[in-house]
């Protein structure tokens, strides 16, 4: 693997830490998804009780594959975002009952609490040009040298997946996710806007 900066590898544990808050103390309690891999994850998770880490790194293997081709720079820094997100979700995967139960908020607003905070981490990581190996990488990958937002093409991806959890469970879980990937996909957009990857 490449060598980091400080800097870059500080965005990466920031940014990986505020996704699993986000998942963990936020989603997961109310059985909500995010989009993308983490949603698929969640699914695994809510119906087979699978891993979320593990389960996000296997995902993610034909991805940095495809990275592999494309840019083996991005490809090596998303395999250090995925291995500290996937380290982050299951360390704090225990703690998200005993958050829950000292700080009561509805299920609406954990939702859009959650987006947040997994907009706001995948925002770092893009703005740092790297990742966590899911479809953010195969977005961001996407739309190097094009005039589209990474944010508007992973809130796309995202809503297939809430649409499919949708199907899987319950209006509720829908409606609660959409809200999730829409408060995340704004953030994500707003944070990489015009901002150049280092």
């Amino acid at each position: 693997m490449t060598l980091l900066s400080f800097s870059k590898l500080l965005a990466i544990i920031i940014g990986c830490m505020l996704i699993a808050i986000g998942i963990d103390f936020f989603l997961m309690p109310i059985k909500v998804l995010d989009g993308g891999v983490i949603g698929l994850a969640l699914i695994a998770n809510y119906m087979f009780e699978v891993r979320v880490g593990l389960f996000l790194f296997v995902c993610s293997i034909p991805v940095f594959v495809f990275a592999w081709f494309k840019d083996k720079i991005m490809l090596f820094h998303s395999l250090y975002g995925m291995l500290f997100l996937s380290y982050f979700i299951d360390v704090l995967e225990p703690y998200t009952y005993h958050f829950r139960y000292e700080i009561r908020i509805n299920p609406f607003t954990s939702s859009v609490i959650g987006g947040l905070f997994i907009g706001l981490g995948f925002g770092i990581l893009l703005r740092y040009n790297t990742s966590t190996g899911g479809l953010d990488l195969l977005a961001k990958l996407l739309t190097d040298n094009r005039r589209l937002n990474v944010g508007i093409i992973i809130w796309l991806l995202d809503a297939i997946i809430v649409s499919i959890g949708g199907l899987l469970f319950s209006a509720d879980t829908f409606f609660l996710s959409v809200a999730t990937v829409c408060a995340g996909g704004i953030v994500t957009s707003l944070f990489t806007l015009k901002i150049k990857a280092r």
